[in-house]
């Protein structure tokens, strides 16, 4: 993959809302005006990239994200990625281009941010586990997580939903692969890569794997788009080559939601004052945005996530009621919203109250019935806990609530009377229900919260499973009361000596707190063993020793080797060249792995040994000529003039040069052992 950009801080910015203005400037329009200024102009649909932060240092990083404003939608996270390359990167050279699905939805995140993670160790078993603790459930639609650089490595994802289930692989929402350095795709960075590079998704496995061939490449990349709401999020990365890194985006969109309050006694015509108050709520039944009405009796929330479940509540006047429902649900989930209320002055008699627990907190969405016996009125509890009945007939009637899931407490109260010809408002109709016991705790580390810990809870009757936030708490809120097993499933490099306790729930809340031990951090020894050209080198032994029994590994087909779970101390690392290699300079490299558990590096280079060529066969030897007789007294033969020699020195130099032409190549094949038949260069002279 490409070396990723160094880390540097990102800017937290705000993403501009795109409005589009429609003036009525025609006189045949000006009958229209009041609904035009009921229902102001929508803004364009927004796609917000996450702002990050991140501290901490290599196996024990933290930060957060921010997702979304309205409602605010945040998460802390905890990774025990190792260090180099990683942090929050500012997407000025990396992103998410407009031509890809991801950006054709949620805008191109040119010059946002995201987050580079990396495994825990550069090894098949050192998967490192980054876990994302959101502080409120994520909406069923509309928000994307997207992991980038999945070429030679794997991430397992899972999920927990807000009642401590896991979220099936269909849940997750895989919306495909794709490689943001393909060609041919609008506005992408300066990258090359190939559209046929994807990770592929395996859901029974919950994995997200790179190409076939474990190749370090660019731009292979894949989105989610969730359908159930997560509590957590857990990114298991895991290196299958090289040195992988991988890239982390979250975005979601937002919407618009308008309207007006009129009169309900003249229809279409705004309420007399402005300043009606109106609240959002959420899927949940909180409030998270309250505005008034304007003088024309318009409001709007703007920028609102997009997805289904919200509604809108008016609050009437003192004095005042709402004509038909005082709630409207509200659907962001395909476009935005409008919800529109009409309000009237109360005729009595009014029957009202309150509804809330024994804490005092108000219990919004609550059914109330008031009966005769032969005719039941009913209405829902605003988000204040408040109820009114408007225009209720003289009679006898008893008012009646349903407590919500996780409550009890009294269902109705005593009869109550409206008399002929009284117009007295009655009040003080309230309810007060009790919540089950909640039972709730921490796992730490010392004094530490433990984020991702699975806890479970079991009863006779009744399992519930949840997971630690990011500060090691849990909760299991409103439970039924009786005995429970409470369980936690301890991480791994951690042990517990009491991972189980009982706990009985009566009327009080109750706590289970556990404490986990982070076993010694171990580390790794790997490298790679090539030749004096770089070229990989399998079958070569290495051998580790700390002191104990040696270890030994053999280097695979890339020529790379590693050994974990080693623990703190000094190591000699030795290498063994197999055969047709010998070792070329050091043979032995002595590391250290400190209490950190980091990785080490010890690699070598090995030389082939080429074989010798045969020493060509030697030249026939030359018989020298026999020398003439020559008489003792000198004299030459047949009376020539004496033989001074020269002739016979002449043959001796010709046999001589034979036999050194002849023996030459003998001696130079008996010296030569170079590499690749290149004759040895001399030793460099002792310094």
């Amino acid at each position: 993959m490409t070396p990723p950009p160094a880390p540097s801080p990102s800017a937290i910015t705000t993403g501009t809302r795109v409005r589009v203005g429609v003036r009525a400037t025609l006189s045949a329009l000006l009958a229209v005006a009041l609904l035009l200024a009921a229902a102001p102009a929508h803004a364009a649909t927004v796609g917000r990239w996450a702002d990050w932060s991140f501290v901490g240092v290599g196996g024990d990083f933290s930060g957060s994200l921010t997702l979304a404003d309205t409602p605010a939608l945040a998460a802390t996270f905890t990774s025990t990625s190792r260090g180099g390359q990683v942090g929050v990167i500012s997407g000025d050279t990396v992103w998410l281009p407009q031509g890809t699905a991801v950006g054709a939805k949620y805008g191109s995140s040119q010059g946002r941010p995201y987050i580079n993670l990396r495994p825990r160790a550069d090894t098949p078993t050192g998967a490192s586990v980054t876990t994302y603790t959101f502080s409120r459930p994520t909406p069923t639609e509309n928000w994307t997580f997207v992991l980038g650089d999945i070429d030679a490595d794997a991430v397992t994802i899972r999920a927990v939903g807000p009642d401590g289930s896991e979220l099936t692989a269909a849940d997750l929402g895989f919306q495909g692969g794709f490689n943001y350095c393909a060609p041919g795709i609008a506005g992408k960075p300066s990258c090359t890569g190939s559209a046929s590079d994807v990770p592929a998704w395996d859901p029974a496995t919950f994995t997200l794997t790179g190409n076939v061939g474990a190749s370090d490449t660019s731009g292979a990349s894949a989105w989610f788009e969730p359908s159930a709401p997560i509590s957590s999020l857990t990114f298991t990365f895991q290196r299958r080559a090289g040195l992988p890194v991988y890239q982390t985006w979250f975005a979601s969109l937002a919407r618009d939601i308008t309207g007006a309050v009129t009169d309900a006694t003249d229809p279409g015509t705004p309420v007399a004052a402005e300043g009606v108050a109106l609240r959002l709520i959420d899927q949940t039944g909180a409030v998270i945005a309250t505005t008034t009405t304007d003088a024309d009796g318009a409001y709007g929330f703007f920028g609102v996530t997009a997805t289904d479940g919200y509604s809108v509540e008016v609050v009437p006047p003192s004095g005042q009621i709402a004509e038909g429902a005082r709630v409207a649900p509200v659907d962001l989930a395909d476009s935005d919203g409008v919800a529109s209320f009409s309000i009237r002055d109360i005729v009595p008699v009014p029957v009202s109250g309150t509804v809330r627990d024994d804490a005092g907190n108000p219990l919004g969405g609550v059914d109330v019935t008031l009966s005769d016996g032969s005719t039941t009125l009913t209405t829902t509890t605003a988000s204040d806990g408040t109820y009114l009945f408007d225009t209720v007939p003289p009679g006898t009637y008893t008012p009646a609530a349903v407590p919500p899931a996780g409550y009890s407490g009294p269902t109705s109260l005593p009869d109550i009377t409206v008399p002929i010809g009284v117009e007295t408002p009655i009040d003080d109709q309230d309810f007060t229900f009790t919540p089950n016991p909640t039972l709730s705790g921490r796992v730490t580390d010392g004094s530490d919260g433990v984020a991702g810990v699975t806890v479970t809870v079991v009863s006779d009757d009744d399992t519930f499973t949840t997971v630690t936030r990011s500060d090691g708490t849990y909760s299991f809120p409103r439970i039924p009361a009786g005995g429970y097993a409470v369980t936690i499933t301890v991480p791994s490099g951690y042990s517990s000596s009491d991972p189980s306790q009982t706990v009985t729930l009566v009327a009080d809340d109750e706590t289970a707190d556990f404490a986990i031990e982070l076993a010694p951090r171990t580390g790794v020894i790997a490298g790679a063993v090539t030749d004096d050209d770089g070229a990989p080198v399998s079958g070569a032994t290495v051998t580790i020793d700390g002191g104990g029994a040696p270890l030994t590994v053999v280097t695979g087909a890339d020529g790379s080797y590693s050994l974990d779970g080693l623990s703190a101390g000094t190591y000699s690392v030795t290498v063994t060249a197999p055969d047709g290699y010998e070792i070329e300079g050091v043979g032995t490299r002595t590391v250290t792995i400190t209490d950190a558990g980091e990785t080490v590096d010890a690699s070598f280079v090995l030389s082939a040994i080429v074989s010798p060529s045969p020493s060509p066969s030697p030249s026939p030897s030359v018989t020298p000529t026999p020398s003439p007789t020559v008489p003792e007294d000198g004299a030459s033969p047949s009376g020539s003039l004496s033989d001074t020699g020269g002739g016979d020195l002449t043959a001796l130099l010709l046999v001589g040069m034979g036999l050194v032409a002849v023996g030459l190549p003998v001696a130079v094949a008996a010296k030569t052992r170079g590499r690749r038949g290149v004759l040895p260069a001399p030793a460099e002279p002792t310094r």
